[in-house]
């Protein structure tokens, strides 16, 4: 069988093993990254595409006329048309949970550095203010324990259970978001509605996917609910934050700070509302809480257990 993958750098292959993957196909062609334009010409010949976020659309199936597999380096398959996937007879696998380890400790980390105003201290140290401090210690802005704060989860999967976790493990009182599909009942912990969840929290962290449902979930009016002294953290999707909405109630003072991974748009080369938004205890880092170097292996190492699955006749992971 012959493999394409059309976007390797997504999993920055240097520092982890993945030659058992080229070595499950009998030939494979090999791309850093594919621009929209590059694929159908890429995959014509294919039986297996590797890809993380190179969308795969209707038009590409009826070109790629081998194609019986793909494999998706992730856990989203917003990026392939699943509807035309299932008419071509064209088998997708994603991966799963490969990642939930370090998107707990990420989105712990972030929590922290919020709590403790990191972002302030560090810079107050660049800039030398403590070198022209009349005490030895720093205690502007004020610095906060975990123990004792509610936590509230959007997405109690496996990161938001492992956040919740973490959480409990640190003293924090634990609550969770009731989605259309969860129930409130007796469940633990417990689930209630975003307009009696949000009031609670000291700290939120969004864990849940992007769907109908869950685009612009935190928006402004959402926002206004959460306490002055608040934090919200988001490692899941960028649309399910109303970027602008949240760039406002920071300035505004309607929360303490936020902590966010993801953008609407990635790389943001067309700017972002956050990127302007020069709030002190703002952090923003590049959709890298996944992608530590174990989890990038239990990637790879997940993904020939996919090809070996489905040459065998008994697909795994199947979407």
């Amino acid at each position: 069988m012959h493999g394409v993958f059309l976007d390797t750098d997504s999993f920055s292959p240097s520092d982890i093993h993945w030659q058992g993957l080229k070595d499950s196909i009998e030939s494979s062609e090999i791309y850093a990254h594919t621009l929209a334009t590059e694929t159908a010409a890429r995959i014509a010949n294919a039986d297996i595409i590797f890809t993380n976020k190179v969308h795969i659309n209707r038009d590409h199936f009826a070109h790629a006329k081998n194609l019986k597999l793909i494999v998706v380096l992730a856990t989203g398959t917003n990026n392939i048309d699943l509807v035309a996937a299932a008419e071509h007879k064209v088998t997708v696998c994603n991966n799963i949970a490969y990642s939930t380890t370090a998107l707990v400790e990420h989105s712990a980390m972030l929590m922290l550095a919020l709590m403790r105003q990191l972002s302030s201290y560090h810079h107050s140290v660049q800039q030398g203010k403590w070198q022209q401090h009349d005490q030895f210690c720093m205690l502007n802005p004020p610095i906060r324990e975990l123990r004792g704060k509610t936590l509230g989860i959007i997405g109690y999967g496996a990161s938001g259970k492992g956040v919740a976790d973490f959480g409990r493990a640190m003293g924090m009182n634990i609550l969770a978001w009731q989605s259309c599909r969860s129930q409130a009942s007796h469940q633990q912990p417990p689930r209630l509605p975003l307009t009696e969840l949000l009031p609670q929290c000291d700290i939120v962290s969004i864990h849940c996917p992007l769907t109908s449902e869950t685009k612009h979930l935190i928006d402004y009016a959402a926002l206004t609910l959460m306490k002055p002294s608040a934090m919200l953290i988001n490692t899941a999707r960028g649309g399910i934050v109303h970027e602008h909405d949240l760039a406002h109630a920071l300035n505004q003072g309607l929360l303490a700070g936020a902590a966010v991974d993801v953008l609407s748009e990635e790389p943001p080369r067309n700017g972002n509302p956050l990127l302007d938004c020069h709030h002190p205890n703002l952090i923003i880092t590049p959709h890298n809480a996944w992608a530590s170097c174990e989890s990038r292996q239990v990637l790879i190492d997940q993904s020939i257990e996919i090809v070996k699955a489905f040459r065998a006749g008994k697909p795994i992971n199947q979407v």
